[in-house]
């Protein structure tokens, strides 16, 4: 069975264009095989934003950890293991400030951790843990970002592929519904991404 790991971000919900495009893909992937899917709403999954507790925390030795420290990585263990028992992982991505919401990064900072899901190796070049699965990215932005002169203030994308590759996926796959404020560009922008999902192979 294929398992699938929903990733939500925005904070708009239901009329969340970069929500609709990411079930749409989630919908495509599962369309013609067995699928489990997990849903993770960050907007309401409490997903908090590490403090020092929590960089102590990650950097314990296993065999030191109390039971304090441990209740303050049941949040990372959880999402790790979330995305470690996921073969493809769909991403909302709606655009804040030319970045991602900060309920991504902060999902980005418990997920991205050493000993877990990357190693340093003697010569302290890293090595990402996380291999052999998909990312399929739904951006939605009010701009268009992905050519032109705004494609320089696309901060989301590239910060993406670099954190995930680092953490080694390699295989990313970006839909974009962009140009939600434009008038003329916004009423055809979600439907013209659903149709680029045809060359999914589900």
């Amino acid at each position: 069975m294929k398992k699938i790991l929903c990733v939500l971000s925005s904070p708009s919900g239901e009329y969340s264009v970069s929500n609709k495009l990411a079930k749409a893909i989630v919908e495509k992937l599962s369309s013609s095989s067995d699928s489990e899917v997990t849903e993770f709403d960050l907007t309401k999954e409490d997903i908090p934003h590490i403090d020092g507790a929590t960089i102590a925390a990650f950097y314990t030795p296993a065999e030191y950890l109390d039971d304090d420290k441990k209740a303050t990585l049941a949040t990372s263990d959880r999402v790790i293991d979330a995305l470690l028992a996921a073969d493809e992982i769909v991403i909302s991505v709606p655009f804040h400030n030319f970045g991602i919401p900060s309920s991504l990064k902060a999902w980005i900072d418990h997920v991205a951790r050493v000993g877990k899901t990357f190693y340093f190796n003697a010569d302290g070049t890293p090595t990402g843990m996380v291999t052999g699965k998909k990312v399929f990215l739904a951006i939605s932005s009010g701009g268009i970002y992905s050519s032109g002169p705004m494609q320089s203030f696309d901060f989301a994308e590239p910060y993406l592929r670099a954190i995930l590759g680092f953490l080694g996926i390699t295989d990313v796959t970006t839909f974009r519904a962009e140009g939600m404020a434009i008038p003329g560009v916004k009423e055809i922008a979600l439907p013209n991404a659903i149709e680029q999902l045809s060359q999914i192979s589900a």
